[in-house]
C-alpha cells in the first residue's frame, strides 16, 4: 500500500468533495481549540466529543475543519449519512420543500410527503418478504409511524408491542444499543455508563446473550419469564454499538420460529444497519428472516432527523390518540427521506455492497500480519476491526485522527468503520491505507 497524505499537502483545487486528506496544522488547530474551549463552558458535560474536531463543512465523503484540515470520513455521523454529507438531490429536495411547508404536525394532519413516505416504506417491507420467500397467512399489508429518531422509533415499537399483545414484558440482548431514554435505555445493554445513575428503569426488561439462542430458554424461559408474558424480542439482526456483530443465519431464523411458537412479536432494530448499510436496503435481507416491527432512522434520511416504526396492519392495531408526535415525519425530513431512498434504490445499495467488499477485503489484506487486529468482519458498509486490547483500539482511532481518518470505537475493543454509501474504490483504498499504517505504527512504539 502507498503511504497516506502527509501534513503539509493540502490541496485548495476543486470542491470539497473531490479533495484528498490534508492535515495542514496540528490536531486540534488554533481556532478549533479556541471555539471548542470556548462551547465547552455552555454545553452538557454529557457529550463525549470523541475528537477535538470543530467540522467548518461537509461534503461527499470529506469533511473540513475551521484550520482547513480536511479529513476522509469512514463513520458517517455514526452511520447517518448515508448518501454522503450534502448530497446535491437531498439538499435540493430539503430546499424545494423548505420554501413550501416546514411544519404543520403529522399526528394532526394530512400533507402529501407523510402518506408517501409511509407507502414506500410499506412497499419495501412487501419486498423484503417477498425477497425471503415467506408464505405468511397474513396478507393484510404494511403500515408506518414516523417519529424524530432512533430511540423514538424504539420506544413506539415498544408501546406497540405492548398494546397489541397485551402482555409486558421485553427481552433483548447483551451487547445491544436501542437508545437512551428510559424505554429505549431499559432494553440497551451495550455499555453500564449508559444506564448508570439512570434506574429504575422500565420493569420487565430482560436480556439474553447475543448470538445463543438457546440462552434465552436457558437463562430466561427455564426461569425468568414465562414466554406467554412476553410482548416482543427487539434485536439487532447486526450488532451495532456493541462491536459491528454479524450472528450466526440460525441465531435469527431461530428467534423468528420462538416467535411464532409463543406469539412474541420480532422487533428488528435496523438503526443502523438498514438503509443500505450492509448493501442491501435492510440487514434482515442477508438472512432470510421477516420481522413483525422494523425499526429505522439514522440512514433514512441522510442526517434529518427522522425515524420510522414499520410493522403489519394485523400488529399495527393501537387506536387513534394512543400515540402521536408534534414534529415526527416533519415535511422537510421526509423530503430529505425519499430522496435518500430513490438514490439507495437507484446506485447507492449496490455501491456500498461493491465498494464495501473491497474496503474489507484491503483491511483484510493490510492486518493480516498484525498481531494486535483479532479480526475483520463485516457486511457492505458496516465494518468492524477487533484488536486484542479496548487501550490499542482507542490508540488506533486516535491515530486515525491525526492522520485524517475518521473512524469510531464500539464494543468491547473494536473500531467501526461505516463511511458514506457513496465512498469511492480510491477513497476505500485510501482509507485502508491510512488504517493500516496507523496500526503499524502503533504495534511499534
Amino acid at each position: 500500500m502507498t503511504e497516506a497524505p502527509q501534513r503539509g499537502t493540502m490541496r485548495t483545487d476543486g470542491p470539497l468533495a473531490a479533495r484528498s486528506v490534508s492535515i495542514v496544522t496540528a490536531l486540534p488547530g488554533p481556532r478549533a481549540r479556541e471555539m471548542i474551549d470556548r462551547a465547552v463552558q455552555s454545553e452538557s458535560p454529557s457529550l463525549i466529543h470523541v475528537y477535538p474536531l470543530m467540522v467548518k463543512q461537509a461534503a461527499g465523503c470529506m469533511v473540513e475543519d475551521v484550520d482547513g484540515n480536511v479529513f476522509l470520513d469512514c463513520q458517517a455521523g455514526v452511520a447517518t449519512a448515508a448518501t454522503g454529507h450534502c448530497h446535491p438531490e437531498v439538499v435540493a429536495a430539503i430546499k424545494a420543500q423548505a420554501e413550501n411547508l416546514i411544519h404543520i404536525c403529522g399526528t394532526d394532519f394530512h400533507y402529501p410527503g407523510y402518506g408517501a413516505l409511509c407507502e414506500k416504506l410499506a412497499a419495501l417491507a412487501t419486498r423484503l418478504e417477498e425477497g425471503a420467500g415467506v408464505a405468511s397467512a397474513d396478507s393484510s399489508g404494511w403500515q408506518v409511524f414516523l417519529t424524530n429518531s432512533g430511540t423514538e422509533a424504539v420506544e413506539a415499537a415498544i408501546k406497540l408491542a405492548r398494546h397489541h399483545t397485551g402482555r409486558a414484558h421485553l427481552i433483548a440482548f447483551r451487547g445491544g444499543f436501542h437508545g437512551r431514554s428510559l424505554g429505549a435505555l431499559s432494553l440497551t445493554a451495550s455499555k453500564s455508563k449508559y444506564r448508570k445513575h439512570f434506574g429504575p428503569l422500565l420493569p420487565g426488561t430482560h436480556h439474553a446473550e447475543f448470538g445463543d439462542l438457546s440462552s434465552l430458554e436457558r437463562e430466561l424461559f427455564a426461569r425468568t419469564v414465562s414466554p406467554d408474558d412476553v410482548a416482543a424480542i427487539v434485536v439487532e439482526p447486526v450488532l451495532g454499538e456493541g462491536g459491528y456483530v454479524i450472528p450466526p443465519r440460525d441465531f435469527l431464523t431461530g428467534l423468528r420460529s420462538l416467535c411464532d411458537k409463543h406469539g412474541i412479536l420480532l422487533v428488528f432494530d435496523e438503526v443502523q444497519s438498514g438503509m443500505g448499510r450492509t448493501g442491501k436496503m435492510f440487514a434482515a435481507e442477508h438472512f432470510g428472516v421477516v420481522p413483525d416491527v422494523l425499526v429505522l432512522a439514522k440512514g433514512l434520511a441522510s442526517g434529518m432527523p427522522l425515524g420510522a416504526i414499520v410493522a403489519r396492519r394485523s400488529t399495527m392495531t393501537w387506536p387513534a390518540g394512543s400515540h402521536g408526535s408534534t414534529c415526527g415525519g416533519n415535511p422537510v425530513c421526509i423530503a430529505a427521506a425519499l430522496a435518500t431512498i430513490d438514490l439507495l434504490e437507484r446506485e447507492l445499495c449496490d455501491s456500498s455492497a461493491r465498494v464495501g467488499a473491497h474496503l474489507i477485503a484491503l483491511l483484510r489484506e493490510g492486518l493480516a500480519d498484525q498481531p494486535m487486529v483479532e479480526e475483520v468482519r463485516g457486511l457492505a458498509m458496516m465494518i468492524g476491526v477487533e484488536f486484542s486490547s479496548k487501550e490499542l483500539a482507542s490508540a488506533v482511532a486516535q491515530g486515525c485522527y491525526q492522520r485524517g481518518l475518521l473512524v469510531l470505537e464500539c464494543g468491547d475493543r473494536a473500531i467501526r468503520l461505516s463511511p458514506p454509501l457513496t465512498l469511492t474504490p480510491e477513497q476505500a483504498r485510501h482509507a485502508a491505507e491510512i488504517f493500516v499504517r496507523t496500526c503499524r505504527e502503533t504495534h511499534a512504539q
